[in-house]
């Protein structure tokens, strides 16, 4: 299982907010059946490679569909294979050696 954090960003759009950008975006998500999370500088995503990847295509398509001239989409993919890694298991781990 993969985990991945990646933002998408409008340019292009006549002002600096991208908040509107976002929200869209994480309606995207409310229905891709993936597990997410939004953070207070991109989203966290969990599951197999292919579907993240697909999902987010998708949501990299979102602020073109809001009139945005541009899109730059950042993407960190943590993709561990020789056993199963969620978020919340990579925080405990640094939690517990902090304790």
């Amino acid at each position: 299982m993969a985990i991945i954090q990646f933002s998408v960003v409008p340019l292009g759009t006549g002002g600096t907010s991208i908040s509107p950008y976002v929200a869209e975006v994480h309606k995207v998500l409310q229905n891709s059946g993936v597990t997410h999370r939004l953070t207070p500088m991109g989203t966290v995503l969990e599951g197999p490679l292919p579907q993240l990847m697909e999902v987010i295509q998708k949501c990299h398509e979102v602020p073109f569909e809001q009139g945005a001239q541009r899109v730059m989409t950042l993407i960190n993919i943590d993709d561990r294979r020789d056993k199963d890694a969620t978020a919340a298991g990579k925080m405990k781990s640094v939690e517990d050696k902090l304790a």
